[in-house]
């Protein structure tokens, strides 16, 4: 059999649904990870955990399923909004993400409106 795989990851968790190719949920598995606020009003992630809730939740739906990886015929991924990942030249994380929901940036936002207006 065929089977298709959706990935959503999103900002309290992942969520991995393995359908058959007509639509029909065969399996679905959801794994939450922390949101880090260091100080009020930031918002940040550790992008490794998206990576281990993506593979955990991968391996629990084929294990839930009984379904071989091999009959995977695609894979369609939805993420969160905004999201600040740094890295350095060889492509390693530098610190946690900064998400869309993360507010130190408000004054500068504010000035950036006052100079620029809001209808512009």
């Amino acid at each position: 059999m065929a089977y298709v795989v959706g990935i959503d990851i999103g900002t309290s968790g992942t969520k991995t649904v393995l359908f058959t190719e007509t639509g029909a949920v065969v399996a679905s598995v959801s794994a939450e990870y922390p949101m880090y606020q260091p100080e009020n009003g930031w918002a940040e992630q550790d992008p490794e955990d998206w990576w281990n809730a993506v593979c955990v939740t991968c391996r629990a739906a084929l294990a839930k399923s009984g379904a071989a990886a091999s009959e995977i015929k695609g894979i369609g991924l939805s993420g969160q909004m905004h999201g600040l990942v740094m890295l350095d030249g060889d492509g390693n994380v530098l610190r946690r993400s900064i998400l869309w929901c993360d507010q130190r940036t408000g004054r500068e936002c504010e000035e950036m409106t006052h100079i620029l207006t809001r209808e512009r």
